[in-house]
């Protein structure tokens, strides 16, 4: 087994710890003192040597382990602390690896010097009190600044070290503060705003080091930043390339811990411990905007993102993170990204944590049940919201983009529902929280939040659930009086019962006509699509009418010729063929190669077209076929009496090979 030995006195090195732990390696961890081993959590094969070591002292560590790797992960101010490890590293021929850390960001107005002694030499020219961050080690060589004992603030670890370093410079108490980081960006502020600070006083400790929030603090206060040179650092490796040498030099591998976290509405009340503890806990957040900017996010690395694809590549090219936390809106199982991530997270060990999603939290609010609710969600999703709407007596939307609201509004009363009643749900759960109510037409010219649910509750649903609609109810007549030729209630009733419909299925109509058999395959298939494909320019200005008329979102008109215009559209699962141009065996050879298992239903009047099926059925060797002739005769009132009178005969033709097992 490899023997490693770490020097971990930092945040870099506390990470390597933890993912060499996991390992199959026996590790060594060096810090200097034991408060800096209460913060490397334990393991099977780890040893913490948790005092500070002279050179000699290393040399004897290194031969007796039989170290084949060091790893100097120290702090980058330590400068004599790396000189000595790599000094042992090459007396004991050990390989040495040097942890970089990256420089951050400085503002214009920053004031650089070398070291201590032109900080304090800077101060002494100027007024105000001062806010060290720079530890306890090398406290006493600020006690030449100015009234130092009245101007200078210290913030130092908790340890008694550290208290007896602050009395011994001769601090007042009331001038220390003990406390153990990380410090967010507000704790910085409130501190330097406690103590009146005009300067802050650091170390260029990296994002790793809290330079960043010290940095933003210093900004909104109005303080003055002196930052300390960093010494010159030998060359090395950053964090990430470190893990990428130890997985390709002794075949470790990188698995870091996700935790996908439903966070609920948003306010942090409305979390459960479980997540909270998640997010404490997590090296990293991930999630969008609006999520990263609550105070939990204080002090974390964060990384605004919601696309899966861009969530799961950053998790995996960021391997200076163990644990991440991708915080999802709502709950995880309810119209939450997590569906989509979760196969992409193959590498890591994830768990999921559930929150509560906008439909139990607004209905709790209205003090309602939603057991009964249908739940529908327009973000990037095409849905028939007036379908769902008038086959049900309360559905739930959550509605997207700047006007959501008002556009559902709107199109509930131009499908002749605007007295539906509607309760809008706007910044649920945040300080600013609002619940309006009102039916669809008394709400459409309001002005409503971009983060905003709709509960929707219709009296009278009143859908057909059932195929069927009279013929009488289609637009058939153009303004120069022409007929467009249609599929009779009576066929289309059969042929799509023969279709077999099913609720989320891609059906495709050739030959629409005006439209019949589209807008019934669009209302059945309320979750599905349907794309009526028809080369007349007179059709096509009746199928678009016939859309608009029945509100069907998922309905999509295609002006073209098959087989040629179908190369581009979506694989169908169904097909209608109410009418070819004569290219009936082209059209069937091209669905037949985009599905295999497609299932058709044609009719054919002319004795010419049931050739061609008939045909068809023997070329392409379906598994199952039928032939249906259909004779229908309607009334017709003549005087007093009724007579019947017979339609032209119809042959419905059901083809499919394997279908869905």
């Amino acid at each position: 087994m490899y023997r490693i030995c770490i020097f971990a006195g930092t945040t870099e090195g506390r990470k390597l710890v933890k993912f060499l732990s996991e390992q199959k390696v026996l590790l060594t961890a060096c810090v200097a003192t034991e408060y800096g081993e209460t913060l490397i959590p334990p393991a099977v094969n780890l040893t913490v040597s948790a005092k500070r070591l002279t050179r000699d002292e290393m040399v004897d560590l290194f031969e007796k382990n039989k170290s084949d790797l060091v790893i100097d992960a120290t702090h980058p101010y330590a400068a004599e602390v790396t000189e000595n490890i790599a000094y042992a590293s090459d007396s004991t021929n050990t390989e040495y690896v040097r942890v970089l850390r990256d420089n951050s960001k400085m503002s214009a107005d920053t004031v650089f010097v070398s070291d201590i002694a032109e900080a304090v030499e800077y101060l002494n020219t100027k007024d105000g009190n001062i806010f060290l961050t720079t530890g306890s080690k090398e406290l006493s060589k600020y006690m030449c600044i100015r009234d130092f004992s009245e101007r200078v603030y210290a913030r130092v670890l908790p340890v008694q070290s550290s208290l007896d370093a602050c009395a011994d410079a001769g601090l007042k108490p009331s001038h220390i503060i003990a406390m153990q980081g990380p410090f967010s960006e507000q704790i910085n502020i409130a501190m330097l705003e406690s103590v009146s600070a005009k300067y802050l006083v650091t170390k260029d400790g990296g994002d790793a080091g809290g330079f960043d929030e010290k940095l933003k603090a210093a900004q909104k206060t109005g303080v003055q930043m002196i930052v300390i040179g960093r010494p010159i650092q030998k060359k090395g490796l950053s964090f990430s390339e470190t893990v990428d040498m130890l997985c390709s030099r002794f075949g470790f591998t990188y698995k870091p811990k996700v935790t996908i976290v439903g966070i609920g509405p948003g306010n942090q009340q409305t979390m459960t411990d479980e997540a909270l503890k998640a997010i404490s806990d997590a090296d990293c957040l991930i999630g969008a905007k609006r999520m990263l900017d609550t105070a939990l996010c204080s002090g974390k690395d964060v990384f605004d993102a919601i696309k899966p694809d861009v969530i799961a590549d950053y998790i995996m090219s960021h391997p200076e993170y163990t644990e991440f936390a991708v915080l999802m809106s709502g709950d995880t199982g309810f119209f939450s990204g997590t569906k989509k991530l979760m196969p992409l997270l193959g590498n890591c060990e994830v768990k999921v944590l559930s929150g509560i999603n906008s439909l139990v939290y607004l209905c709790s609010k209205l003090k309602m049940s939603y057991e009964d609710i249908k739940t529908v969600s327009l973000h990037g999703r095409d849905i028939n919201i007036v379908s769902e709407i008038r086959a049900n007596e309360r559905v739930f939307v959550l509605v997207g983009g700047e006007n959501g609201v008002k556009n559902l509004c709107k199109t509930l009363v131009d499908a002749d529902l605007g007295d539906v009643k509607v309760y809008v749900g706007e910044r649920l759960s945040y300080p600013d929280e609002k619940i309006t109510q009102g039916t669809a037409e008394e709400l459409v010219d309001g002005i409503y939040s971009t983060l905003s649910v709709v509960l929707i509750e219709n009296e009278c649903p009143d859908a057909v659930v059932t195929h069927g609609l009279s013929d009488n109810v289609f637009e058939r007549i153009l303004e120069t009086d022409s007929v467009v030729p249609m599929t009779k209630s009576e066929v289309h009733t059969v042929c799509l019962s023969k279709l077999k419909l099913t609720e989320r299925a891609i059906y495709w109509d050739v030959g629409a006509g005006t439209g019949s058999v589209a807008v019934e395959m669009a209302l059945q298939a309320c979750r599905g699509q349907v794309y009526a494909i028809e080369r007349k320019s007179s059709a096509i200005e009746l199928l678009n009418k016939n859309k608009n008329k029945f509100m069907l979102e998922n309905l999509t008109v295609i002006s073209g010729t098959a087989p040629d215009i179908c190369s581009e559209l979506p694989t169908p699962t169904h097909v209608f063929i109410g009418g070819s141009s004569g290219n009936m065996k082209e059209i069937i050879a091209v669905l037949i190669a985009k599905n295999p298992d497609v299932r058709i239903v044609a009719t054919a009047i002319s004795l010419e077209t049931v050739a061609e099926l008939t045909d068809c059925i023997r070329e392409f060797e379906f598994q199952d076929s039928e032939i249906v002739c259909m004779n229908v005769s309607k009334n017709k009132q003549v005087g007093s009496y009724n007579l019947m009178n017979g339609q032209n005969p119809v042959y419905i033709f059901t083809m499919q090979n394997g279908g869905r097992k």
